[in-house]
């Protein structure tokens, strides 16, 4: 070969290579180039570090009896958030150990981790994660649990970011309460709580060793679930605590350790329901009540703490008596359901809530505030207090006598009539037939509207068998309705609820100071307390008597024994007991007075236990309260809509009644009792005879007596039209058996013999 042609050789070859490293010089640019371009892609979508200084977990929401006890817990995230200096120094050596023992030494990814984890996947030795402790951060706050290339990359970088914001205790902390453990507990505190029934800062080596054995597979490792695989899992975690490289535990450690994972016992084993709940028919209501307050993500993820009125004692006492008397009485009566409400009267706390005889996971059922039935008799007070407001008083005389309303013909229990008595002596023996008089006296509406005042919050029907409870109340409403008796016609609201703090210890609510509001007034409830003081003493209430206590209350029985029920106070507290059948099914002659009173008294001998005495505060006045119409300043008719109040001596009371809205239209056997209304009345709306004038048109007498029949007058029915305070005839309901009840009291009036005893007619409601 010539040397032109070695030469020209030369010059090619120099020319290849050039060419060569030219392509393969833009081949690795072009790669860098394209690395690039993909970083500052994923790191655009990444979060910003930083908002883990702003990162507010979600906490557990914990409520608590009036002792200090925890009841329930609430959460989306079973967590309470926990510093690193009050967790015990055995769980983060023990989460270092298994999951990333290099922390404090890489800076968020750990180069010899992921070499380490590849040679034991190919070694085919235990497996061990490549992530480090700031990953798993990173991922389990901001990120999904996919199994990509990217996510892998973005977790990486955001570690990388996490480690140059936070310090390795800071990382070390929020890790430790952010990571679930199983069985829905995030944080080691809240692991710590259902695993072991303690704060994590008591956390021994063996038990942090089983609770950082968990992350890796929290189901597969539950010791709730799978004891054997949880202690095994436990075994690695203190055998990596104890290698020399490590050098967390000593070999008596170790020993020690190894010994108490042998013996060790896990609380709420096999629960398939970790929300704690005691108490639960007071519990759930509690619920329910936040609910109102707050919504669903707030309540489950806020870290409330939520204080509330339930007495431990009192509520366990309570579920027993239920179950313990009716339970006993169940083949004798045929009666298999009952609640209980107690509340205490000056603050309106909810002390017990018992809802049946026991609480299962099928039969959930709270009768306290759900259940809606038929009050019977017990609802006759708040009749008996708005004819008191309107100017009668326990002294006031009415007819016990026939009365048929548009075909509706009330009848009494025993199926007599008593003649002519006070307002006291009718309610102490529950006379169906004074309390349908005095509805037409005072009219539904006005009854009504008291009585939501008072606390029922259920729609009342406006017939005249509401006079004798023909609605529909759970026994919660009529428990706090009661309260304003004792409370000098004061209505405080019930709650269950004492005082809201948030995660941060703000106060969110507070019911420790009563709010009041006047019901009825002081002489009304003064009044009240009296008579229905008679209904215990020596009325169909005897068996609720308590010999060194003041009682007020009042029986109920429905048609067919279907409801029964005692509602009483002391000067303390005031219980409602209702006892009958889910299915609506018939008791067998099961009245007020008899198990709802007895449970009622055994209830309250514990309540009252303490107190070695006790009476009710009253104010007594010769004067009566008296409603006037603010349009006419005339004394209110039954149609009046809105009312003042007057306090006045008995003889001042006025006899004329609106002339603007229209006066009572009470008719009894042929009789018109409207005889003050003047010409000057609204013209009567009801058939039958015109109403008589007498000319009096001014005050006279208060009428102590509502007009009463000719003694010899028969029954005699008049067909009385929607009239001012007429309300249309409920339709026809069965009849319970009558009840002989307890003999009347000496003042009261004999009874009149009357015609033969009848059938029970169909509108009856017993005491």
């Amino acid at each position: 070969m010539s040397s032109k042609q070695r030469e020209k050789l030369q010059r090619f070859a120099v020319a290849l290579i050039s060419v060569f490293f030219i392509l393969v010089g833009g081949a690795g640019l072009f790669a860098a180039a394209t690395v690039h371009a993909l970083l500052k892609e994923v790191r655009r979508d990444l979060p910003k570090a930083e908002q883990l200084a702003h990162f507010e977990p979600s906490q557990t929401t914990k409520i608590y009896a009036s002792n200090g006890k925890l009841i329930a817990t609430l959460y989306r995230e079973n967590r309470t958030y926990m510093p690193l200096k009050k967790i015990s120094p055995w769980m983060p050596k023990a989460a270092l150990a298994i999951e990333d023992t290099n922390f404090y030494h890489h800076r968020g990814v750990d180069p010899k981790g992921i070499m380490r984890a590849i040679w034991a996947q190919y070694s085919k030795r235990d497996k061990q994660g490549a992530s480090t402790i700031t990953m798993q951060l990173a991922r389990n706050i901001f990120l999904t649990a996919d199994q990509t290339p990217e996510r892998k990359l973005k977790e990486t970088l955001l570690a990388i970011e996490i480690e140059k914001s936070f310090t390795k205790d800071e990382i070390l902390e929020m890790y430790l309460n952010q990571i679930y453990l199983g069985s829905g507990a995030y944080g080691v505190q809240a692991a710590s709580s259902l695993y072991f029934s303690k704060s994590c800062k008591d956390l021994t080596p063996a038990q942090a060793a089983v609770l950082a054995g968990l992350p890796q597979s929290p189901n597969e490792y539950s010791p709730l679930r799978h004891e054997d695989k949880a202690k095994a899992r436990a075994k690695e975690v203190l055998g990596r605590m104890h290698n020399k490289e490590v050098g967390f535990l000593s070999d008596a450690q170790y020993e020690r350790a190894l010994q108490d994972l042998e013996h060790m016992k896990f609380y709420n084993k096999n629960r398939e329901e970790f929300q704690i709940l005691e108490v639960p028919y007071f519990s759930t209501y509690v619920i329910k009540e936040l609910y109102k307050r707050f919504d669903e993500d707030t309540l489950y993820r806020g870290g409330f703490k939520v204080y509330t009125t339930v007495d431990l004692d009192m509520q366990r006492k309570g579920e027993k008596i239920v179950k313990e008397l009716i339970t006993r009485d169940a083949e004798y009566l045929n009666v298999h359901s009952g609640a209980l409400v107690c509340i205490e009267n000056k603050t309106g706390f909810i002390k017990t809530m018992v809802g049946g005889l026991g609480w299962t996971k099928k039969n959930q059922f709270n009768r306290a505030w759900q259940a809606r039935r038929q009050p019977g008799s017990s609802f006759k007070p708040f009749v008996y207090a708005t004819a008191l407001e309107s100017g009668l008083s326990p002294e006031s005389v009415v007819p016990d006598s026939p009365i048929t309303v548009d075909g509706y013909s009330p009848k009494n229990s025993d199926g007599r009539f008593m003649g002519s008595i006070n307002l006291g002596t009718a309610l102490q023996n529950s006379r169906n037939v004074v309390s349908v008089r005095l509805l037409q006296l005072v009219g539904a509406k006005r009854i009504i509207h008291f009585a939501h005042l008072a606390g029922i919050t259920e729609e009342l029907p406006p017939f005249l068998s509401l006079a004798l409870g023909a609605c529909d109340v759970p026994p919660l409403q009529m428990a706090s309705a009661y309260t304003v008796f004792p409370n000098a016609g004061l209505k405080i609201p019930s709650t269950p609820i004492a005082l809201i703090k948030d995660a941060e210890g703000r106060v969110v609510e507070d019911n420790r100071v009563a709010v009041t509001k006047e019901v009825f007034s002081e002489p009304t409830a003064t009044n009240m307390v009296d008579m229905m003081k008679r209904v215990v003493e020596a009325g169909t209430a005897t068996n609720a008597y308590m010999p060194n206590h003041e009682v007020g209350g009042k029986t109920g029985t429905t048609d067919s024994f279907r409801d029964a029920w005692f509602n009483g106070y002391t000067a303390k507290y005031t219980t409602a007991v209702w006892i009958g059948n889910d299915d609506y099914s018939r008791m067998y002659t099961s009245f007020g007075g008899d198990l709802p009173a007895r449970i009622w008294h055994e209830f309250m001998v514990f309540a009252l236990r303490h107190d070695k005495s006790s009476s009710i505060a009253r104010n007594r006045t010769s004067k009566v309260c008296v409603m006037f119409c603010p349009d006419s300043n005339e004394r209110c008719g039954p149609d009046c809509p809105k009312f003042y109040r007057k306090f006045m001596y008995r003889n001042e009371v006025p006899a004329r009644y609106c002339a603007t809205h229209g006066a009572p239209r009470v008719t009894y056997t042929g009789v018109d009792t409207n005889r003050h209304e003047s010409s000057k009345a609204a013209p009567a709306k009801a058939k039958g005879p015109a109403p008589a004038d007498t000319g009096d048109a001014g005050a006279g007498p208060v009428p102590d007596q509502v007009q009463l029949p000719p003694p010899d007058a028969a029954p005699d029915t008049l067909p009385v039209g929607p009239g001012p305070g007429d309300v249309p005839a409920p339709p026809p309901v069965d009849t319970a058996p009558p009840d002989p009840g307890p003999a009347p009291v000496p003042d009261s009036v004999p009874l009149d013999p009357g015609p033969p005893p009848a059938p029970p007619m169909p509108e009856t409601v017993q005491p």
